[in-house]
């Protein structure tokens, strides 16, 4: 049993979200609180946020955020008492635990054994008397390759052809290495169209174990949660009595003490054990809007040696939370950088935000894409899941792209609406229809354009002429949208058709279609980014550089990142295959292949391991054969 102690000041291991999470109950709870931060977080919102501050220097995760040693310092150094690890980075590491502990810091989580035995995904399997896959066959395929440590759909990757296996092991491996610290992988079998339901566990030091209820985590990216709602919908009783069960009987065998998750895989009515992960989940807050308690609250009361009450608070209603991500899901899901203008929520309504990010800030390359979480709670699933795509549709999120308009589309779907059609294969069948361009582009990108008229009106003058004049001609976003100033000082639409300009401001314009009347606010940046209204739109400009302009075949960066490894020998003059890997980009914690666009010779390359490229850097060049056939037929000439 833990002895009694009071905890007055508590460092967060960690950044972003979680941490700016962790100090919002602090603070309710009259604790002092100590951020770390990298240099690349140096003006974050959970530094703003902290009432004190470390710098660990560097940006990459293995020189800070990984280092278990700096913390504790930091930790020491700022007067904390106690640290609370977050989740990802050194969250499920025994050895950071025992660092705190033989500090004589209070470590808010479970015991280093308890995290030994679960945090290891082959660990856990082998205490449950589940062997993993070891001489893979043909019959086994397919097969996840998985980190043995971490989470968040790092390290893993689907193998269907046994030659394969090797090459994607390995990528695995040095993947989890970058994340976690810890290259273990292993093999486990892949089920196409399962659930992913998980079990929110909550344990002292006197005995108690709660299992509040379930969680459905089955719309994922990337092997990585994109939404998550509770209770998981639809699973029969029966089921789900023995999912709590399971859980509890795995937390009692580690002595397990705090929050942590027991995650299955759930396939014709049965369910399969994935892994215990021995710390708080991204997802919590959906399980503290149904069961009305504070997470992080009792995980500090629990480590100040506090008892649980025996029972926990009876559930209510529904809740499900959006994971909002600074990426391009139209483009394999690349991820985004640059200013984060403006990041508003609607205020009314019971709308939850738990970010790390504010208006202004900036997005970088070196961790995970998530901006926000926006969490909503509703007596029944259709309120929630209806408030939820409402209150994501009227965010104002200028800057980077993101997968709002995805997020929108999936609350929206007829296949998500029916809790029998859910499973972890719904972006692979639906993500093409997902990601189909919105209606109302085009009248977005008339609204942007009189909106730049008028801040020119206001800025120098002019307007309508005695004279007919041209049309302007603007394009945003693929939308060439052409119009005239008029005698009373508003415009003439004249393409597209059907549109009519009701007033025009530099900042917002209201237009009238089929006799449908509707307001866009209007916001231009420097970056050639145009807002209006929902839709992000991009400056064409009226003339092209020709400085722009690249040959044929060239692979660009698709986002800013380090190049981690070539493909084994490639060099110039070789031939590649269309869809071969040629190189791969660590962006955000993310590994991203560069693949041949095309059958033919490489005839540059520009990349190397460890070189840093910006978004649009050219790192290869790969000519088809009708290209390299007629250099040569030049060259002859």
């Amino acid at each position: 049993m833990t002895e009694p102690s009071t905890i007055t000041s508590v460092l967060v291991a960690n950044r972003g979200e979680i941490a700016c999470r962790v100090f919002r109950t602090c603070r309710e709870l009259g604790m002092s609180t100590v951020a770390v931060y990298s240099d690349a977080d140096a003006d974050a919102l959970h530094v703003r946020e902290a009432d004190t501050a470390v710098r660990l220097p560097g940006a990459a995760p293995s020189e800070t955020y990984l280092r278990g040693d700096l913390v504790v310092e930091a930790a020491l150094a700022a007067g904390a008492d106690a640290v609370h690890p977050g989740y990802g980075f050194l969250s499920e590491n025994a050895d950071f635990a025992r660092q705190v502990v033989d500090a004589g810091l209070v470590w808010i989580g479970p015991p280093p054994e308890a995290i030994e035995a679960m945090a290891s995904k082959t660990r856990a399997k082998e205490l449950l008397g589940i062997a993993p896959l070891t001489d893979v066959t043909e019959a086994d395929l397919p097969v996840l390759v998985k980190a043995a440590a971490g989470g968040g759909g790092r390290g893993m990757r689907i193998v269907r052809e046994l030659d394969q296996l090797e090459g994607e092991s390995a990528a695995a491996s040095a993947e989890a290495l970058s994340a976690f610290g810890d290259g273990e992988v292993f093999v486990e079998p892949y089920v196409e169209n399962g659930r992913h339901v998980e079990v929110q566990l909550l344990c002292d030091t006197h005995g108690t174990a709660w299992a509040l209820g379930t969680r459905d985590c089955s719309l994922q990216r990337r092997h990585q949660k994109v939404v998550e709602e509770a209770p998981a919908p639809g699973l029969p009783a029966a089921l789900e009595a023995s999912l709590l069960d399971t859980a509890v009987r795995a937390a009692k065998a580690v002595g397990y003490v705090g929050a942590g998750t027991v995650e299955f895989l759930v396939a014709d009515g049965r369910a399969q054990f994935l892994e215990m992960n021995t710390r708080l989940q991204v997802e919590h807050p959906v399980t503290e809007e149904v069961f009305g308690v504070d997470i992080v609250a009792l995980q500090l009361a629990v480590a100040e040696g506090r008892a649980l009450p025996p029972e926990p608070p009876a559930p209510r209603g529904h809740a499900i939370e959006a994971r909002l991500y600074a990426e391009d899901p139209a483009r394999a899901w690349a991820p985004q950088t640059g200013v984060l203008h403006l990041f508003e929520l609607p205020g009314e309504g019971r709308t939850r935000l738990d970010t790390g990010y504010a208006s202004g800030d900036t997005i970088g390359v070196h961790y995970d894409p998530m901006l926000a979480k926006v969490i909503v709670h509703a007596p029944t699933r259709a309120e929630a899941v209806r408030k939820l795509a409402r209150a994501l549709e009227r965010a104002r999120i200028h800057g980077p792209v993101t997968n709002r308009d995805l997020l929108v589309a999936s609350l929206r779907h007829p296949g998500f609406a029916d809790p029998g059609l859910l499973d972890t294969g719904f972006y692979d069948r639906n993500l093409d229809a997902l990601t189909e361009p919105r209606t109302g582009g085009e009248h977005a990108a008339v609204a942007a354009a009189l909106a730049e008229a008028a801040a020119r009106r206001s800025r120098f003058g002019g307007g309508w002429r005695n004279l007919r004049s041209q049309d302007e001609t603007r394009t945003y976003g693929g939308h060439e949208v052409r119009y005239r100033p008029t005698r009373d000082g508003g415009f003439e639409v004249t393409a597209p058709e059907g549109v009519q300009a009701v007033s025009a401001d530099p900042g917002r314009v209201r237009l009238e279609v089929a006799g449908v009347v509707r307001d866009f606010d209007v916001a231009a940046y420097g970056d050639g980014i145009v807002h209006a209204g929902s839709h992000r739109l991009t400056v064409h400009p009226r003339f092209t550089d020709p400085r722009e302009q690249t040959a044929p075949g060239s692979l660009l960066a698709p986002m800013p990142g380090t190049v981690v490894r070539v493909a084994d020998g490639l060099a110039v003059g070789d031939r590649v295959t269309a869809g071969q890997p040629l190189l791969w980009l660590e962006a955000m914690k993310m590994e991203h292949r560069v693949i041949a666009p095309a059958s033919g010779t490489l005839t540059a390359l520009h990349a190397a391991p460890g070189r840093q490229v910006e978004v649009g850097a050219l790192l290869a060049v790969v000519s088809d054969d009708a290209t390299t056939e007629a250099a040569q037929e030049d060259q002859t000439v």
